[in-house]
């Protein structure tokens, strides 16, 4: 159960108040890496579409299990999805945190001065991952690999599914169950957003080592940061959209960031040292 959604909804509560009885959700998007909702307000959110959790919907009647009332969501409530944070359904939790995304975004420009954005910056560019620290980079983070790779970086990747590394990426990989024996030791942790989805960021976070440098990134945390710098991370990176359904456009035909970032969204950072 997590107790971050929890925490972030009830400060979308209390900045909103009687306002988020009046918004309902007017389009929903399932791509193949993101999912996309617009509010009747304009303002769209996005999660990470977790489509490995789906392995065992091989057929229409599990699919629908997994989804229901596909074609009647279109004009509900945000509440109605708002329910669904502690869903042991992945995609019906992960539609509830697109909803809480939009609400989210909804809340900053309601309130520009609630936290400081630095617009197409990448969280991991604020660390600086000294020679002789260790890391920890929990899911395949790509271009962040990369960088520890090529300047010789100490670090581990944790990761669910050891089959999306690469050959020369493998030396790097403990299986996820190793959490316990790294994270502790780490300088640096980097840690992708989907860990909200599967509820593993809070005890990520409970583990780490009290100065640790901790990055959260990924478009499923782009939402209200208070509960995660609670729990001690110092920069948390998401997205923020500009044109709602031009980017619900984008990842209905299967597009990815690269197909909208400085387009129709932007990467933003927020830091917990001056959020």
């Amino acid at each position: 159960m997590s107790k971050i959604l929890e925490q972030t909804l009830g400060q979308i509560y209390e900045i909103l108040g009687s306002e988020i009885e009046n918004l309902s959700v007017e389009r929903v998007v399932f791509g193949l890496f993101f999912t996309g909702v617009k509010l009747n307000n304009g303002v769209a959110g996005v999660s990470y579409t977790p489509l490995k959790s789906l392995g065992s919907a091989v057929c229409c009647p599990s699919q629908a299990e997994k989804m229901p009332l596909s074609g009647r969501l279109v004009g509900k409530n945000v509440k109605y999805f708002l329910q669904d944070i502690h869903s042991d359904k992945s995609l019906k939790k992960t539609l509830a945190i697109a909803v809480i995304n939009a609400l989210s975004q909804t809340c900053l420009q309601k309130n520009p001065n609630l936290h400081e954005l630095e617009f197409d910056a990448d969280p991991f560019d604020k660390l600086d991952i000294k020679a002789g620290s260790f890391s920890v980079i929990v899911g395949a983070l790509v271009p962040y690999i990369k960088f520890m790779m090529k300047n010789g970086r100490d670090f581990r990747i944790l990761e669910l599914d050891k089959s999306v590394l690469k050959p020369d990426e493998l030396k790097f990989y403990l299986p996820a169950q190793a959490a316990s024996e790294v994270v502790p030791k780490a300088d640096n942790l980097i840690i992708t957003g989907t860990t909200l989805i599967n509820d593993t960021l809070e005890n990520l976070l409970a583990m780490k080592k009290t100065d640790a440098n901790v990055v959260v990134v990924g478009p499923t945390v782009s939402m209200l940061p208070k509960a995660m710098f609670d729990r001690g991370v110092s920069y948390a990176g998401g997205v923020y959209v500009r044109d709602a359904d031009a980017l619900l456009d984008i990842i209905a035909e299967a597009g990815s960031g690269y197909h909208f970032f400085g387009k129709f969204a932007n990467k933003i950072t927020i830091s917990a040292k001056r959020g």
